[in-house]
């Protein structure tokens, strides 16, 4: 087995065993290294490239907006948040301008951030509650 096809077995496993809280995180990552190649695309002007990352990233933020529960107050404020970076996304591959990805990949990393940590809290209150249990 290639390095390769052993990587990509790990990757598939990775995912198809993820709950669904990871599976968000990792969409969060995808969204940040796709901005992240863009804006060294952007750079390196190697445009098709960049237009590519560009649009995979917006895909992260469509299915984003396609899963949430909008019974929740949390996302009304999320949908209007992912419908900013998209169009802001639209204009940066347009212009190609560096700046407007950059200020996406902020606003990326942000809420990928604020995610591990709801994440982390969310486990150590399991953690706790299974304790008291005891």
């Amino acid at each position: 087995m290639t390095f390769n096809n052993a990587y990509s077995q790990y990757k598939n496993n990775s995912i198809n065993t993820a709950r669904p809280e990871e599976l968000t995180l990792m969409l969060y990552n995808g969204l940040v290294k796709f901005l992240m190649k863009a804006v060294n695309e952007i750079n390196e002007n190697t445009l098709d490239k960049a237009n590519e990352s560009i649009i995979r990233a917006q895909d992260i933020i469509q299915e984003f907006r396609a899963t949430l529960d909008m019974k929740y107050e949390v996302s009304n404020g999320l949908s209007l948040i992912y419908d900013y970076m998209n169009r802001r996304l639209i204009d940066a591959n347009v212009k190609k301008d560096n700046s407007i990805v950059e200020e996406i990949l902020n606003l990326a990393k942000e809420l990928r951030d604020t995610w591990e940590q709801a994440i982390k809290l969310s486990r150590h209150q399991q953690k706790r509650a299974v304790g008291s249990e005891l």
